[in-house]
This record gives C-alpha cells, sequence and structure tokens, in this order.
C-alpha cells in the first residue's frame, strides 16, 4: 500500500508560494524555515480571505505582541520566573503589599526572576522588592487603572500588551511558578485560567501558592466556596486541590516552589507516552511505591525509568537527565501533581 503523501501548507498560486519559499530561507534557519514558511502562508491567506480591517488588525497586533515579548524573554530562558498576580488596589501600608514585597526581595536573592503585570498595588510591591534587573513588567493598556508603576528598573523589560489574552499567555508561557495574592476580579480570573490549563493538560506543570497576611482570610473562604460548590457538584474532583497550596509566610511559599523542582524538572509528552525528566534518579523503592500508588493514573503498563526518547535526542533535550515514562491518562492531573511530590521527597 502507498504512503499517503500529506499536501503541503500553500497558497496554491506558483508565483507566490515560490516567493514565500524564498523569504522563508532568507529569514530563518533550517529549523525554522518551514514554520516561517507557514507563517507568511498565512498571512497571504488572510489577506485573501477577509475584507474586513478589523479582522486583520487583531492578527497583526497579536503576532507583533508576541514577536516582541519573546524577543524580551529569549535571553533570560534559562533563569526561572514567578508571576506575582494581585489587586492593583492593594494601598503601600497593607499587608499583602508588604508580604508581596518580601516574596519578591527574597525570590531574587535566590537567583529567580520577577514577573508582574506591571501596575500599582501588589504588582508595584513585586517590582519594588525585587533586587535591580531581575523583574519583568507585562502592563496591559486601560482608560483607567494600569499604568507602569515606578519601581521597574530596565525600562526594556516593560511590555505593554493592547490584549489580555496575548498577556496572559506570556504570563504562562515565560514563567515556571504562580504567586496569588488577594485581588479582584482580574486576579481570580488568572488564578482560574491557570488552574483550568493545568488540569486540562494544556500547561506544564508548576507551583502554584495562594498567598495572604497572617488573619487574613481570603483564600480560605475561596476554598471553601469551591469545596461547597465545584467538588459537592462533581464539577471538578476533590484531587484538583493538589494543583495549588495556600500559605501565610513568604518562607513557606518560597520552600514549596523550591521543592516543587528538587527532583522534578519537566515534563514532555512523545508520541503518547509521558516523560518525566528528573533532576536526578530517583531510588528503586520510590519507583517500586509511585507504581503502586498512581496505578490509576496510567492507561496501560507501569511507570519505568528510560533514558531520552529518540524525539528528545534529536532536539537535544536535556539529555543528560534521566526519565521517567509512563502511559499517563493525561486526565488527572491534580493525582500527577501529588506523585510529583512524592518524587521530590525521594
Amino acid at each position: 500500500m502507498m504512503k499517503k503523501i500529506s499536501k503541503e501548507y500553500e497558497i496554491g498560486d506558483r508565483a507566490i508560494d515560490s516567493l514565500i519559499n524564498k523569504l522563508a530561507k532568507m529569514s530563518g534557519s533550517v529549523e525554522t524555515e518551514r514554520l516561517l514558511r507557514e507563517i507568511l502562508t498565512t498571512t497571504v491567506k488572510l489577506g485573501r480571505e477577509s475584507g474586513d480591517k478589523g479582522d486583520l488588525k487583531l492578527a497583526n497586533n497579536t503576532l507583533k505582541e508576541l514577536r516582541y515579548s519573546f524577543k524580551i524573554f529569549s535571553p533570560y530562558r534559562a533563569v526561572k520566573k514567578v508571576i506575582i498576580f494581585g489587586s492593583a488596589r492593594s494601598k503601600k501600608t497593607s499587608a499583602e503589599y508588604k508580604l508581596a514585597e518580601e516574596f519578591a526581595r527574597k525570590l531574587t536573592a535566590k537567583g529567580y526572576m520577577i514577573v508582574t503585570g506591571g501596575g500599582p498595588g501588589v504588582m508595584e510591591a513585586g517590582n519594588k522588592g525585587a533586587k535591580i534587573g531581575t523583574e519583568f513588567a507585562l502592563n496591559i493598556r486601560l482608560p483607567f487603572e494600569q499604568k507602569p508603576n515606578p519601581y521597574i528598573d530596565e525600562k526594556d523589560k516593560i511590555i505593554n500588551f493592547k490584549y489580555f489574552f496575548t498577556r496572559k499567555l506570556i504570563f504562562i508561557k515565560e514563567t515556571d511558578a504562580t504567586a496569588l495574592f488577594p485581588g479582584g476580579f482580574g486576579t481570580n480570573d488568572e488564578g482560574f485560567e491557570m488552574l483550568t490549563l493545568i488540569q486540562t493538560g494544556k500547561s506544564k506543570p508548576r507551583p502554584i501558592v495562594l498567598m495572604e497576611p497572617k488573619g487574613s482570610t481570603y483564600w480560605k473562604a475561596w476554598k471553601h466556596f469551591i469545596n461547597n460548590q465545584l467538588v459537592k457538584n462533581g464539577f471538578i474532583q476533590k484531587e484538583d486541590f493538589n494543583l495549588f497550596r495556600i500559605v501565610k509566610t513568604v518562607d513557606e511559599a518560597i520552600k514549596y516552589i523550591e521543592d516543587f523542582y528538587k527532583v522534578y524538572h519537566s515534563i514532555r509528552y512523545v508520541a503518547g507516552l509521558t516523560v518525566l525528566r528528573l533532576n536526578r534518579k530517583i531510588s528503586g523503592k520510590t519507583l517500586k511505591f509511585i507504581n503502586q500508588k498512581f496505578k490509576n493514573i496510567l492507561t496501560s503498563g507501569e511507570i519505568e525509568a528510560s533514558a531520552p526518547t529518540n524525539e528528545e535526542i534529536q532536539n537535544g533535550e536535556y539529555l543528560n537527565l534521566p526519565r521517567l515514562t509512563m502511559n499517563f491518562n493525561l486526565r488527572d492531573y491534580g493525582r500527577l501533581y501529588k506523585m510529583i511530590q512524592v518524587i521530590n521527597r525521594d
């Protein structure tokens, strides 16, 4: 039986496709040429298929915002970053403002970088506490309230967004941990989206800390609502509580973030396999335990120690790190988080 040849993504006009191919070759490397060709093809298709100027402005602004964000973050990809969410209306004298400032100061002293929304309140506290040169501000252009705070030391690390959705994408894509402080609709929106993306496997596992000063009941009341309405009505599972941790102190938050990456390094999905990359090998005892304890999150087989997969070798992805591979059901991420916690205690 002859192998079916997939149709190229192209315009169908020889002259235009030839120009696109030539431009793609001139603009990128061998590794990126095909993707650049598809981006250019999409651009031409938009011009041919849409007569709506608003559609084109949306696509244009989105691509420009993403392009510029990638440029700013690219030199710092090897450094772990923590995103701080919280109310823009928190006063400088508030307990959550002081908590966020201390959190950023202690984190950046440990080599982390801070990312905030760039505005006042808790965001300002994050930038104020951060060590000079270790923070980013992803500002959103609003007709009120949201102007860049005065504590962003390097202006080239301020990115001004027109759209919330591109800003939120960069929040998640370019950071490794999330800290949520008390806040309004925006804070809850960002927190729920973060949890949704992780719960559905659209974002890689990360530590999420819900931070509040001593005496506050903000997150306790929030969790009570989640339990009484979402869990009890079957909208989420009880295990989804594993996706976050409520903390009262900066030291507790930092410990949770650091412990999350103590042994666990990163995750990769390869040809139906879920690959957990580790900073070091785990003991045979722990491997046996997680196979017994977490068998119900597998579709078949066992959790096994593994060398890098062929795809990882081809891409040169962390080839020195040990792995665990498994046929994860791609559904029980709350249980997967629990398993990561067990691995980190090895």
